[in-house]
């Protein structure tokens, strides 16, 4: 692991400890105290710098080619997954995927971005910027969730719709909208989970839900941090500054009411234990759903409705 830039003394105390535990083994030498007390510092530094990340710090954290997406959770929490493709209109974006499967004995519907983890496989996903299709055939499977009364359970994590200029004439702007108004209304239970990026409208065009929670070191912003700096500032190397003004981490978010709950990361990011931060997961899907299961159907829209209605201050 080479780590991140703030990473950096991690990293190296991690590989002078694999260095002595190495040396011991072959020169037979007892440095088990020395292995030991560096090992006690090894933890005091991960505590110190991971419990004060800076916005930008997180940002890059929920940017980790390592961390878990969409289809390592549904393999992680999930069975019996079966994909579904098309918008029955023009493709099937790989950019943001859909499906059936089952949460435990839950039949559930599922759906989240889906980045790669190297250039061939990020070049099929777009790097998880979805297409206009991608939007249309998450509401296709949205209204068949609606029809068959299952549970819909998102993943977001995108740095932001696709703007190319195919995506544009395909009615990017349009697709994203119509989104937003029929997930008003879709009358079955929807949680949505930012397992890293959300970025913009390509975040929103599938977040509109009754429980929209954040990962700890993810974020959930109108624009990302080096566009806003570009915009603000015309100097993209402000992305950091951007990132502190445009309170954009979980904990910003939870205040300003933007969303319901926080999921905690294991230390440094889900990345360093994946399964455990699948498990709170887990538990988290399932707590909601059974929350939301034992409302009718007219408390839940208008409770959605509201809850999307009184975000936000105005003079």
């Amino acid at each position: 692991m080479n780590g991140l830039d703030f990473e950096k003394p991690i990293v190296e105390l991690e590989k002078k400890i694999q260095e002595l535990k190495s040396f011991t083994s072959h020169k037979k030498i007892d440095l088990d105290s020395e292995v030991k007390r560096l090992g006690e510092k090894l933890e005091r530094l991960r505590k110190d710098i991971y419990g004060n990340l800076t916005p930008w710090q997180m940002v890059q954290i929920a940017r980790h080619p390592q961390r878990p997406y969409t289809l390592d959770y549904i393999g992680m929490i999930m069975s019996d997954f079966i994909e579904l493709h098309g918008d029955r209109f023009f493709a099937d974006d790989k950019a943001l995927l859909t499906g059936l499967a089952k949460l435990d004995n839950q039949k559930v519907v599922v759906m989240g971005h889906q980045k790669g983890r190297d250039i061939k496989e990020n070049l099929k996903r777009n790097f998880g910027c979805a297409h206009p299709e991608g939007y249309r055939k998450a509401l296709r499977v949205m209204q068949l969730a609606e029809k068959f009364n299952l549970p819909i359970v998102i993943f977001i994590d995108t740095p932001g719709a696709y703007p190319g200029i195919g995506a544009e004439e395909r009615g990017q702007a349009q697709a994203i909208a119509l989104n937003l108004r029929e997930m008003i209304r879709i009358a079955v239970p929807i949680v949505a989970y930012v397992i890293g990026e959300g970025g913009s409208g390509g975040a929103l065009g599938i977040g509109i839900a009754d429980r929209v929670a954040v990962f700890e070191n993810s974020y959930y912003s109108v624009i990302s941090p080096e566009g806003c700096a570009a915009i603000l500032w015309k100097d993209g190397s402000k992305a950091p500054e951007a990132a502190e003004v445009l309170k954009l981490t979980s904990k910003d978010l939870l205040k300003l009411g933007i969303i319901d709950e926080i999921i905690l990361e294991p230390l440094g990011g889900a990345h360093h234990q994946p399964q455990a931060a699948a498990q709170t997961l887990k538990e988290s899907i399932k707590k909601n759903l059974k929350d939301l299961k034992s409302q009718n159907k007219e408390k839940l829209l208008e409770s959605r409705y509201e809850k999307f209605r009184s975000m936000g201050k105005f003079a």
